[in-house]
């Protein structure tokens, strides 16, 4: 899978990093001793299709398959790491 690293501060509405390597985002996150979320997002396809393809997710209701759905989906499988204050907590 193609992937980029994506980080996400407590409380972030957005991404406050995207970086092509994991250990480029965990030298940024040192640097600044941030604390957050670092996940790895696949690319060229969305979070939900990617879980459902892999067999991480199935829908089974409705509401699953709905647009208010999906634009909220995040998978518990993807590749994430913790820190807190620039440590992988």
């Amino acid at each position: 899978m193609n992937s980029i690293w994506i980080f996400n501060g407590p409380k972030s509405q957005f991404p406050s990093g995207v970086f092509t390597q994991r250990e480029a985002a965990e030298s940024w996150i040192r640097q600044h001793g941030l604390s957050g979320t670092l996940t790895a997002y696949p690319v060229d396809i969305g979070t939900y299709d990617w879980a459902v393809s892999a067999g991480h997710f199935t829908p089974k209701r409705d509401d699953q398959r709905s647009a208010e759905f999906i634009q909220r989906f995040s998978s518990a499988t993807q590749e994430h790491y913790h820190y807190e204050h620039g440590n992988e907590a």
